[in-house]
C-alpha cells in the first residue's frame, strides 16, 4: 500500500545553525550518545574534548599542570596555558569552525583541527561556562543549551594564565547518565602516558607519568611479568614501548596526537612492519612476521599534522604518508636498542624461535583441520551469514554488523526468523564450548566447534580479519547459559584477547519476565522491573522467560533491533585477566565454591 505523498515545496526546506544540528544529530559529532556504562559513551567524548585543548598547551609548553573536580554532573577543567584569547572567547566556544587550531604556528598537532570539539560540548550541556584569564585580565561566558546567557570581563592581576571549563551534559540529550570514576581515572591515567611530565590532578589525586608509554605497558600488564623488559623510544615525532608476555595474538594501544585509534590504522601496520625489519637486521635472520609479533604487548604514539581518520569518531587512522617515515625510524631504533640492550634481545629472539616451532608443529594440525572442515560441508556448520559481506551496496553500514552466539538451534532459529538480514549472523553453539584455560593453540583445531567459530568469525590471522563489528553472546538466563558465557569468555581472552580488549565483544540481556493484561505488555530485565510492572498493571499474569527459544520470532525482534540492550565486555588492564581465568575457570574448585557461598543471593523469590 503506497503511503500519502508529503508536500516537497519551499516550506519543507530547514535551515538549522549549527549548534542546532549539533543537538539534533549529536552522534555525527561524538559518536554513540550511551549512558555512562561505557567508556566510549558521550559524556567521556565532552570531557576528551575539553582536556584535550589543555593537552595541546602543554605539547607547545605552555602548562604543566591539568585540574579536573567532578560534583554530581558537573565537570570543571583548568588548565594553566596561554588562556584563549579573551576577544575571541565566545567566538571559540560557540562558533563552528572558528579556533587557532587551523594555524600550525600556533599547534602543531592536534586532532581537534575540525574546530567542532569544544562548540560540541558547549551545544550539549545543559550548563556551560568558559573563562580565561591572559595579560591580568579575565572573560566568563555562560551558555545554556549553546545559547549565551552573560558575558563578562575585568581586570585580574592575582589569577595565573589559562582556561577553566565547565560544563554539564544535558539530560534531554542524555536522558539518564551517570559519570563512573573508574573510566575518567583511566582516561586521565592515560592522557599522564601519552604526556610524560604531564600532572593532572582529579578530586584530590593526582596521575603523573615520568617513563610514558613504558609505565602504560607496566599499568596494561600488570602483576604478570613480561619475558623482557619493555623496548622503549621515544622521538619527538613517535613514541613506541613493546614487549612480549605468554599470551597469545597481538596486543597493541595506538595513539595519533593523543586520540586513542581503537581500530589502529596506517600507523599501527607502519610500526609492525619497522619493528619486523628491525628484528631481522639485528638477528641477520628472515623471521617471518607471524612469529616475531606473536605474543607481543605494544604502544605507539605518533603526532603529524593534519592527520586524515576513517570516520568522526577517529578510530582508524588513514593518513598514508606515515609509513615513509615511520618504518625507518622504527626500525633504526628497534636495532639501536637491541644492540644496547643484549638480555632483552636474547629473549626476544628466544620467544620468536619458540613462536617459529610451535607454528611448525602447529601446520599439520591446521592442515588436518582444513581437510576435516572441507569433507564435512563447503560452509561453516551452524553459521547463518548476513548479506553485508556478499552486498557492497550495503558497505556503509559495516559498523552495525554483529554475529549472535546462539546457545543451541531453538535460540538460533528464533533469531534467523526476526533478525536484519543485512547485518545480523547467526552461529547456533552445538553445547557446552571446551574449557581452554590452560589448553594450548592446537586445541583451537583439534575441537571441531571452537574451529568452525574461528573461522566463522575470520581471526585466524589476526583482528583484520574480523568479518563483523560486534561480537554478542545470547545464552539463557539460567546457570548453564551462565557457563557457556564464560567458556566462551574464556576462549577468547585466551586466544583472541585482542578482540575483546577492542571492544567488540558484547553479552546479550534479553527480558526474564513478561507482565501483561488486556491492555499493556512489559518485558521486565530484572526482579525489581517485575515487581514495578505488578504495580502498575492491574490483574496482570507473568511469565518467566529461561530461554531465548520460548520466545516467539515476533515477540523478540525488538530484543535485537532498535530496543536492544547489549552489554561491552570491558577489560581494565590484560594483566587483571590471568588472575581472572585462574580463579574462576581453574581447578582451584574449593576456593570457586566458598565465594560462591560467600556471594549467594539469598533474597531471590
Amino acid at each position: 500500500m503506497a503511503t500519502k505523498p508529503v508536500a516537497y515545496d519551499e516550506s519543507a526546506i530547514q535551515t538549522l545553525d549549527a549548534l542546532e544540528h549539533i543537538r539534533l544529530r549529536s552522534g555525527m559529532y561524538i559518536g554513540r550518545l550511551g549512558d555512562g556504562s561505557h567508556p566510549l559513551d558521550g559524556i567521556y567524548v565532552m570531557l576528551k574534548e575539553v582536556i584535550d585543548n589543555g593537552i595541546d598547551e602543554f605539547i607547545m609548553g605552555e602548562g604543566k599542570v591539568i585540574e579536573v573536580d567532578r560534583e554530581g554532573d558537573e565537570i570543571n577543567v583548568r588548565d594553566f596555558g596561554r588562556g584563549i584569547p579573551l576577544g575571541k572567547l565566545v567566538d571559540c566556544v560557540s562558533k563552528i569552525n572558528t579556533g587557532g587550531k587551523y594555524n600550525d604556528k600556533v599547534f602543531q598537532f592536534s586532532v581537534g583541527l575540525n574546530g567542532v570539539g569544544t562548540k560540541a560540548v558547549n551545544a550539549l550541556s545543559a550548563n556551560f561556562e568558559a573563562t580565561s584569564w591572559r595579560d591580568g585580565k579575565f572573560r566568563d561566558a555562560s551558555f545554556e543549551r549553546g545559547i549565551l546567557k552573560n558575558d563578562k570581563k575585568g581586570k585580574d592581576n592575582e589569577t595565573p594564565s589559562g582556561t577553566l571549563i565547565r560544563f554539564t551534559p544535558d539530560h534531554e540529550i542524555f536522558p539518564e547518565y551517570t559519570w563512573n570514576e573508574e573510566f575518567i581515572e583511566n582516561r586521565l591515567r592515560y592522557y599522564t602516558y601519552l604526556n610524560a611530565g604531564l600532572s593532572i590532578l582529579y578530586n584530590g589525586k593526582r596521575f603523573h607519568s615520568a617513563l610514558g608509554l613504558a609505565d602504560l605497558l607496566a599499568h596494561e600488564i600488570g602483576d604478570e611479568p613480561p619475558l623482557y623488559d619493555a623496548i622503549h623510544s621515544r622521538e619527538e615525532r613517535i613514541e613506541f614501548a613493546f614487549t612480549h608476555t605468554h599470551n597469545y595474538g597481538e596486543t597493541y594501544y595506538s595513539f595519533v596526537n593523543g586520540q586513542y585509534t581503537n581500530d589502529g590504522g596506517t600507523h599501527q601496520t607502519a610500526f609492525r612492519e619497522g619493528l619486523l625489519k628491525g628484528v631481522n637486521e639485528f638477528a641477520k635472520q628472515n623471521f617471518a612476521g607471524e612469529d616475531v609479533r606473536d605474543g607481543i604487548v605494544g604502544a605507539i604514539s605518533i603526532r603529524v599534522q593534519d592527520p586524515v581518520f576513517d570516520s568522526q569518531t577517529k578510530n582508524k587512522l588513514g593518513s598514508t604518508d606515515v609509513r615513509s617515515w615511520m618504518v625507518p625510524a622504527v626500525r633504526e631504533q628497534v636495532v639501536l636498542w637491541l644492540h644496547k640492550n643484549r638480555e632483552a634481545a636474547d629473549s626476544l629472539l628466544e620467544k620468536i624461535k619458540a613462536n617459529e616451532r610451535v607454528r611448525k608443529e602447529l601446520a599439520s594440525i591446521k592442515k588436518d583441520a582444513r581437510e576435516r572442515a572441507k569433507k564435512v560441508t563447503i560452509r561453516i556448520p551452524k553459521l547463518t551469514d548476513c548479506k553485508f559481506h556478499f552486498d557492497q551496496v550495503k558497505a556503509k553500514r559495516r559498523n552495525e554488523t554483529m554475529i549472535f552466539l546462539t546457545e543451541g538451534d531453538s535460540a538460533g532459529g528464533v533469531m534467523v526468523q526476526c533478525r536484519d538480514v543485512y547485518t545480523q549472523a547467526i552461529f547456533a553453539l552445538r553445547g557446552k564450548p571446551l574449557n581452554c584455560h590452560g589448553a594450548k593453540r592446537d586445541a583451537i583445531y583439534k575441537n571441531e566447534e571452537l574451529y568452525n567459530l574461528m573461522k566463522a568469525l575470520g581471526i585466524e590471522d589476526g583482528l583484520d580479519g574480523l568479518r563483523y563489528n560486534k561480537v554478542v553472546i545470547a545464552t539463557d538466563a539460567d546457570v548453564d547459559g551462565m557457563h557457556i558465557r564464560n567458556l566462551l569468555l574464556t576462549y577468547f581472552l585466551r586466544y583472541f584477547e585482542e578482540l575483546v580488549i577492542k571492544g567488540h565483544l558484547y553479552f546479550l540481556e534479553t527480558p526474564l519476565f513478561r507482565v501483561r493484561n488486556k491492555k499493556e505488555t512489559r518485558y521486565c530485565y530484572s526482579e525489581a522491573e517485575r515487581d514495578e510492572a505488578l504495580k502498575a498493571l492491574r490483574g496482570p499474569e507473568t511469565t518467566r522467560f529461561k530461554g531465548l527459544g520460548e520466545i516467539s520470532p515476533h515477540e523478540f525482534k525488538p530484543f535485537i533491533s532498535d530496543g536492544m540492550r547489549i552489554v561491552p565486555v570491558v577489560i581494565n588492564s590484560i594483566g587483571d585477566v590471568s588472575h581472572c581465568l585462574d580463579f574462576f575457570m581453574g581447578r582451584n574448585t574449593p576456593e570457586r565454591k566458598q565465594f560462591i557461598i560467600d556471594n549467594l543471593v539469598t533474597d531471590v523469590v
